[in-house]
């Protein structure tokens, strides 16, 4: 096997009909990925809202050419809900139209996201996004699952098809948190971790480069070059209650080029004169910051 299958560039296999994913990984989140491919561990992702973590799971399925299921975690979710759910809608139904099929529980079990990976021979990458929008328990509930790649339909009494599933795949598993709340240590214990920086200026560069190239917008590197400058500027800033993340440039870069904006305004422009602020910040209180600090000034 490649030790270094995923590179992180984007570009799917040699022959593959895709074109190349927007989404540049450093070379230290690339190598934990091929740690978490090799060691057939889940890999926890952390960082702020914007620097790429669900994103990541997309980019190693295209990269890889392989599969790609979804699990988005909300509070409400249940350690059952990505692995199987029973239809008992359509077995009603089955069992009013008196057909056979509804004699038998099993016939209704349908795969979520994590059991339909695991039941998928081939390789697969799953995303369980946001792990710490969950009930604390909800970590805890998954560690047999996640270490042995086995799960119960408990369901299911004895006599009845099988109750366990046994996976018959080893599908890579991207688990992001927002780190919202501490996650049990004995769930951290069966992962890879790793935490997603804020990237420096020149990676900026070439992530903005891709994303616009991906979408056929117009590049002009001076603007780029402009915006990636202010964006550090702002970020020096202390007592955002959310600082621009990458996500946040992309969309202010597009908003920049689309409209025609001069290098010179973003160069000389104090920082809460810049245009399209509402593109980076997400809270009011954060656009008062500035306009505080600059007439403190």
């Amino acid at each position: 096997m490649d030790r270094n299958r995923y590179r992180g560039d984007g570009l799917p296999p040699k022959g593959s009909k895709k074109g190349p994913y927007p989404y540049l990984a450093n070379d230290d989140l690339a190598r934990v990925v091929n740690m978490a491919i090799l060691l057939r561990r889940p890999l926890l992702i952390k960082g702020p809202p914007g620097c790429g973590k669900t994103q990541l799971a997309y980019a190693i399925a295209h990269e890889l050419d392989v599969p790609l299921y979804k699990w988005y975690v909300k509070s409400t979710t249940r350690a059952r809900d990505g692995l199987y759910l029973l239809d008992m809608i359509k077995r009603l139904h089955d069992a009013q139209v008196q057909d056979e099929t509804a004699k038998e529980l099993a016939n209704y079990v349908k795969l979520q996201a994590l059991g339909q990976a695991f039941m998928n021979p081939g390789e697969s990458v799953v995303l369980i996004d946001e792990i710490d929008k969950a009930d604390i328990d909800f970590p805890n509930d998954l560690l047999r699952e996640l270490e042995e790649k086995t799960f119960d339909v408990v369901e299911l009494e004895d006599g009845h098809a099988s109750r366990t599933y046994q996976a018959v795949g080893h599908p890579i598993i991207i688990i992001t948190s927002n780190d919202e709340k501490e996650l049990p240590d004995a769930f951290l214990r069966r992962c890879l971790f790793y935490q997603i920086p804020f990237p420096g200026a020149d990676r900026l560069k070439e992530i903005i480069n891709i994303n616009l190239t991906a979408e056929k917008h117009k590049i002009d590197k001076t603007l780029v070059n402009a915006a990636v400058q202010r964006l550090m500027d702002l970020r020096e800033v202390e007592g955002y209650r959310k600082s621009p993340s990458t996500s946040e440039l992309i969309d202010w870069v597009k908003v920049l080029t689309y409209w025609g904006d001069s290098v010179e305004a973003l160069e000389k422009n104090s920082l809460s004169k810049l245009p399209y602020l509402e593109t980076l910040f997400k809270y009011q209180q954060d656009l008062h910051l500035l306009e505080r600090l600059e007439d403190e000034d």
